[in-house]
């Protein structure tokens, strides 16, 4: 399943937020495993940053299980989910880029480019899903929008260093 393929049906939608909230647990343990993985004398805006990184995504999770929950549909199981979200979004891994911040960029831009690809997908729909279309544009136009200013806050701290 491809965020670039047609959605017709509440079970494709389904799948794909499935996809977002294993996304967002992609970027959430990656931001612990940094966080843990730092010295003593971790720079506090990094420090700050991780904080922040690790409870959107718990956020953002809620609020997919939340739209999920209202389509109504059999959930897939965690594990063909997280080996959809491995093969398209999980190619490296946390110490793969040189330096947290590069990491951190990494996952906020993924995000945020798989929340513009999902709503465009559902804008060029015409699928009637079980859930209010205008509701569930809204969410995920609130988080892409969340991940767009995450991309903005590591981009400041990248650049004060």
């Amino acid at each position: 399943m491809s965020v670039s393929q047609r959605i017709t049906s509440d079970d494709q939608l389904a799948r794909l937020l499935q996809i977002g909230i294993v996304l967002e647990e992609v970027v959430e343990a990656r931001a612990h495993h940094h966080y843990e993985s730092l010295d003593a004398e971790l720079d506090e805006a990094v420090e700050s940053l991780l904080a922040d990184a690790a409870e959107e995504s718990a956020e953002h999770r809620a609020r997919l299980e939340e739209l999920i929950e209202g389509l109504g549909v059999d959930s897939v199981p965690f594990d063909e989910i997280e080996s959809l979200v491995d093969a398209r979004y999980g190619r490296t891994q946390p110490d793969d880029f040189d330096g947290v911040l590069y990491d951190q960029l990494c996952n906020e831009e993924t995000a945020y480019k798989f929340y513009d690809d999902l709503i465009g997908a559902i804008e060029g729909s015409d699928a009637e899903f079980s859930i209010d279309r205008d509701e569930l544009l809204d969410t995920l136009e609130a988080i892409r929008e969340e991940e767009a200013e995450g991309v903005s806050e590591v981009t400041e701290v990248m650049e004060r260093r």
